[in-house]
């Protein structure tokens, strides 16, 4: 009956915690057995949304096919110390994996496991996580990676991810597959998929006029949208659009819708689809324009 223990760090936060532990614990009410325990140092463990979690302070008996996940925390706090640093470290030397949500990549790094390893974390904290562990090589840009037992991710909604992953590494991509659907969770996202999807990536500036065009091309990316009929939808000419959208994300509208249509080619490639089946789907007109952008990238 496998384990997944929680470390929980001060100032936790909840949904670093809840994401996986709902992965595992939906797999368990599915015949998988898993049980899940959570330690701290302290008791009870504050969190950064303000309500206070109850964990053991004395860690349970482990095998190599149990799991640690050390959910992120928002600091300043006090970080592990070194009896708990040597337990991350034991259990990957017994052959266990551990895995790190956020900023729980800093709790693996202190233990000395991310040295000469592919990790990842947030992007806000990317840089100093290559600061401060320079052996690590920092994949930025990721929702999670996985090397040699030691698996990191980006935190917040993609440690949904990240358990998923192990699960479908584990009993297979049906078992987690059911669990996403119980989860209404969308589709289980690949550990390579970017942390911030086009839709938002263009997202940070303050033009309204250019978010209504915006909101137009996100609900209708897949179909044939002519310059004529953004410039109708924001009340000004086809040169003003341009101009407008240019300016506030760098982009064209077309560059942009065509960036949403990529985007969702290849999260249905990622899902086992074919390049025909997610050239349609995603308005692309055949296969070979796919084909051409993926090259391209």
């Amino acid at each position: 009956m496998p384990r997944v223990v929680f470390l929980l760090i001060p100032r936790v936060h909840l949904l670093d915690v809840a994401g996986p532990a709902q992965v595992f614990s939906t797999a368990a009410d599915f015949g998988h057995e898993y049980v899940l325990s959570y330690v701290s140092e302290e008791t009870p463990v504050a969190t950064v949304q303000g309500l206070p979690l109850h964990a053991e302070h004395t860690w349970p008996d482990l095998e190599p096919d149990d799991l640690i996940v050390v959910p992120g925390w928002r600091g300043p706090t006090r970080m592990a110390g070194a009896g708990t640093l040597h337990r991350l470290r034991e259990h990957h030397a017994a052959g266990g994996t551990v895995a790190g949500v956020c900023a729980g990549a800093d709790a693996l790094g202190r233990a000395g496991l991310l040295d000469g390893r592919r990790c990842t974390t947030h992007h806000a904290s990317q840089d100093e996580l290559a600061r401060l562990y320079p052996r690590a090589r920092v994949v930025r840009d990721v929702l999670y990676v996985e090397d040699g037992r030691v698996v990191t991710s980006a935190g917040v909604a993609s440690g949904i991810d990240v358990a998923l992953h192990l699960l479908s590494t584990r009993h297979g991509p049906y078992a987690a597959g059911r669990v996403a659907r119980a989860m209404v969770v969308h589709g289980r996202r690949q550990g390579a998929s970017p942390q911030v999807s086009a839709m938002l990536r263009h997202r940070g500036h303050d033009d309204e006029t250019v978010h209504r065009i915006q909101n137009l091309i996100d609900a209708r990316f897949t179909q044939r949208l002519p310059l004529s009929t953004l410039a109708d939808a924001a009340g000004c000419s086809e040169r003003t659009v341009t101009r407008l959208f240019r300016h506030a994300t760098g982009l064209t509208p077309l560059a942009y819708q065509t960036a949403l249509r990529l985007e969702r080619a290849e999260h249905l490639l990622g899902q086992g689809a074919t390049t025909e089946t997610a050239a349609r789907e995603a308005g692309f007109g055949d296969a070979r324009m796919l084909r051409r952008l993926r090259a391209r990238m």
